[in-house]
């Protein structure tokens, strides 16, 4: 909060101060704040149950989560920044909208209505993770964590914005890191050796163990095609991708690029390192009675507060615990603070130059979202995914064409949305989503709209001379 509250010296009471920091931020801030944001509530909660449950077959979505997320920075990422600063816009449907005639308005307020769906239910998921460890530390009511998310929110997005919140990210980054290797080191003083957490492992379940999920309908390869699609997923991410457009300048992608990955990687490994210790150190999470409504696959999400109550000491407890908040926070500010844009600058317009409708906007959005975390029954992983995958079908492939300069209209656009998201959910409901995940699907469903309507939009040829 106080560093939140310090970047306040440093803004400028405009609209785009508010929302793109002037596109002056350097290239580490904006690295340490787009990693921050990507792994956060997802990483500390929902990748460490996902690899409690699961076993070693997890590192699967790691090597494509980073394979995709890195093709997207090759070829997407700097083309968000050169083009959104190019047409002068704040926010991903306004750039998505752009048009050389102007402003396509039917574009801009689907995908502004979109991102405040879908990162409203994603906030929330951020929100519902701090309430869980929480209450399972100190046994407190399962909404006050997303009530205390909530408030601290918004008191620094209200001080400084978009730069608030990316310069909270850079410091809560090194928080995430320090007490995820924290817990990690507690497990092995405990556990032993990688060798001892393997043996475990195979003595409670032998498939715990192995490297191949069993029985995918469509084989290992659209498996871990998938997975590389999730992480190319970012491509459809407005929270993350705003930190490109904030960046000072195009050419310094590739050295936030190189920040980026030197932290990704080895956080995403110790999440599920910590979730392979937590199984073998704690089996019996999987034998909790369930209440409230609880599935088994949310009460493996008590793994790392559970984990962190077993092994530390009081003092690194509370590190953990800061740890998490600065996950799910660092997230849940960047969602907040792009629905606000969405509302003031995509769906109603009138109010785009509005400094004070901006800061009521990031009110009305965390209220929305904190609903959502104190009414919704889904688990973090699920919310995450759902929403995750949502936004990459729905807006990744119609902004990807729009920024090689491929002419799409207005129809072929909402054409392309509806399919993306229609599909995910559909591929959600069916029960396929863990031999592909959905996003696959959903993009595919997308691109292949815009094939179609390519038959159709075909100028027809001249008359021959006679």
């Amino acid at each position: 909060m106080a560093i939140g509250v310090a970047s306040s010296l440093k803004a400028r009471r405009t609209t785009d101060d508010y929302l793109v920091a002037g596109r002056s931020v350097a290239p580490w801030l904006a690295a340490l704040s787009a990693v921050a944001t990507n792994n956060s509530g997802f990483m500390f909660i929902g990748q460490i149950a996902y690899s409690y449950r699961v076993g070693i077959e997890s590192v699967w979505m790691m090597v494509g989560w980073v394979v995709g997320d890195f093709v997207a920075w090759l070829f997407v990422h700097p083309r968000v920044r050169s083009h959104s600063e190019a047409v002068d816009v704040a926010t991903i449907p306004a750039l998505l909208g752009s048009h050389p005639n102007g402003s396509r308005r039917v574009i801009v307020v689907l995908a502004g209505l979109l991102t405040f769906i879908l990162l409203g239910i994603y906030a929330a998921a951020q929100l519902k993770a701090g309430s869980t460890a929480l209450q399972t530390l100190f046994g407190w009511d399962p909404r006050l964590g997303a009530i205390i998310g909530a408030v601290i929110v918004v008191v620094y997005c209200f001080s400084g914005g978009i730069r608030a919140s990316i310069w909270t990210d850079a410091a809560q980054s090194f928080v995430m890191i320090v007490a995820m290797l924290t817990l990690l080191t507690a497990a092995s003083f405990e556990l032993g050796s990688p060798a001892d957490v393997w043996a475990n492992l195979k003595t409670q379940d032998p498939a715990l163990v192995e490297w191949f999920p069993r029985d995918l309908a469509f084989g290992f390869a659209m498996y871990l095609l998938g997975m590389t699609f999730g992480g190319f997923g970012a491509v459809g991410q407005p929270h993350i991708l705003v930190r490109f457009m904030a960046i000072r300048s195009v050419d310094e992608i590739h050295r936030a690029r190189q920040v980026y990955f030197l932290w990704f990687i080895p956080f995403f490994v110790a999440s599920i390192a910590v979730g392979l210790y937590a199984r073998a150190l704690m089996p019996d999470l999987l034998e909790i009675p369930l209440t409230d409504g609880m599935t088994a696959a949310q009460a493996t999400e008590l793994a790392m507060p559970e984990m962190a109550r077993r092994l530390l000491p009081d003092v690194l407890i509370g590190l953990t615990l800061a740890g998490l908040f600065a996950a799910t926070m660092s997230t849940a500010d960047s969602q907040i603070l792009v629905c606000s844009g969405a509302v003031t600058q995509d769906i109603f317009p009138r109010w785009k130059n509005s400094y004070i409708v901006s800061k009521l906007a990031t009110l009305a959005v965390t209220a929305l979202a904190l609903a959502v975390a104190l009414f919704a029954g889904q688990g973090v992983f699920a919310l995450v995914l759902i929403a995750w995958s949502a936004l990459g079908a729905g807006i990744g492939p119609a902004l990807i064409l729009r920024l090689f300069h491929i002419p799409l209209s207005s129809l072929t656009v909402a054409l392309m949305m509806t399919a993306g998201v229609g599909t995910v959910i559909v591929w959600n409901v069916i029960g396929y989503d863990g031999d592909v995940f959905k996003i696959l699907p959903g993009m595919a469903a997308s691109f292949a709209v815009w094939g179609i309507s390519l038959a159709f939009d075909r100028p027809a040829r001249p008359k021959s001379a006679t």
